[in-house]
């Protein structure tokens, strides 16, 4: 616990300031208009250890998904983290969402040590174009994940501040509009840098140790807060069935997705067993995106002051089988996964409005519609 609130308070604002600000500076410096028009991009800050502390003021689809691809960064280059390195991935199977939502991930060291991080920033951003067949790399018809474009594992951006001239060329080889997606990864890598010099100057100011143990306890009081929220909503088994009217593939098959939350104490479980098998359509989702819609639909529920972190996560649970629309698994495509994220919200809200029929809100239009337009 904390000794002095106050203090605690002025940290908490001062990190979640800096992960606003990644935002803004993503927003003030990118080339394209997914970005600057949509804002379809995320940004955050996590502990030396990879725990997300704190995200910026964007897309909390985002949010849910970063700690599975933070993840995968550090299993991919554990005891390999030095000073001046920047990772990028965007395998849905690796780590990532979609392949046009491009992470990247910069550890923070504390001047003259190189041991281990102190943070870590990332800002991921949908790309206007990651090569596959259609402009945009967007399509829903695809159906097969090869179709879609430039899958980029756990890779080195950069290593020791030198940046990899081979991925650089690979990745300009392979997209459509070269100049815009540089133009949108330097914004990310630009947030990242302003993240790296705002923390190092909160650590001169708190000490090292105690900027780690803010951080914990940042998440700890988060994840105490969700639970004393929980705790407050009454237990049940609420379930909610929708259907996606078909994949533009096998068309006008339905395609199912149920959900079934189970409340209990301080904890809540959310299971998306019974919804599809995944489909040949590019409408399926990673686990880690079923996630986030779990996420995001409980965490409009919870009241407003709760910090969203990691903390928040560690008081729900989210299940769905391998191989189902929500957890694809190899060769599945899932570029416009987004209308199935969308509509699980709205199922996940279907569901807790059993729960709280006068808090919940109405289902919105239950799924997005995009238009990529290349010549």
């Amino acid at each position: 616990m904390i000794s002095d609130p106050i203090e605690f308070e002025l940290f908490k604002n001062a990190l979640f300031g800096i992960a606003d600000e990644m935002a803004l500076t993503v927003f003030r410096t990118t080339y394209s208009g997914v970005l600057k028009d949509n804002m379809d991009y995320s940004t955050a800050l996590f502990d030396g250890d990879g725990v997300l502390v704190a995200q910026g003021l964007t897309l909390p689809g985002h949010l849910g998904s970063m700690p599975t691809a933070i993840a995968a960064v550090k299993a991919a280059f554990a005891g390999q983290v030095h000073r001046g390195d920047v990772f990028i991935l965007n395998d849905p199977f690796q780590g990532g969402m979609h392949l046009p939502d491009v992470f990247i991930f910069k550890p923070i060291f504390q001047p003259g040590e190189d041991q281990r991080p102190i943070a870590w920033a990332c800002a991921v951003c949908h790309q206007t174009d990651i090569g596959g067949r259609v402009p945009g790399s967007n399509a829903s018809d695809s159906t097969e994940i090869y179709q879609e474009g430039l899958r980029i594992p756990p890779l080195k951006f950069y290593e020791r501040g030198v940046r990899n001239e081979t991925l650089f060329s690979l990745i300009e080889k392979n997209v459509r509009v070269p100049v815009k997606v540089f133009g949108d990864l330097r914004a990310q890598l630009a947030a990242c840098h302003i993240a790296e010099q705002a923390v190092i100057e909160l650590a001169a100011h708190y000490g090292t140790d105690n900027l780690a143990g803010y951080m914990t306890e940042l998440v700890d009081y988060a994840e105490r807060m969700t639970r004393a929220a929980l705790g407050e909503l009454p237990d049940g088994i609420y379930d909610f069935l929708d259907h996606i009217d078909d994949d533009g593939i096998d068309v006008g098959k339905p395609i199912p997705l149920k959900v079934t939350i189970t409340k209990s104490g301080d904890a809540i479980a959310v299971d998306w067993t019974g919804s599809s098998p995944q489909v040949k359509g590019a409408i399926n989702n990673t686990l880690s995106y079923t996630k986030s819609a779990s996420y995001c639909a409980i965490r409009s529920i919870l009241p407003q002051n709760i910090p969203t972190n990691e903390g928040v996560f560690r008081a729900i649970t989210v299940t769905a089988p391998e191989g189902t629309i929500a957890n694809m698994v190899l060769p599945g495509a899932c570029a416009a996964r987004g209308l199935t994220g969308f509509r699980m919200v709205d199922c996940m809200f279907g569901a807790l409005a059993k729960m709280l029929p006068d808090q919940v809100f109405a289902a919105s239009d239950g799924g997005n519609t995009g238009v990529s337009i290349g010549g």
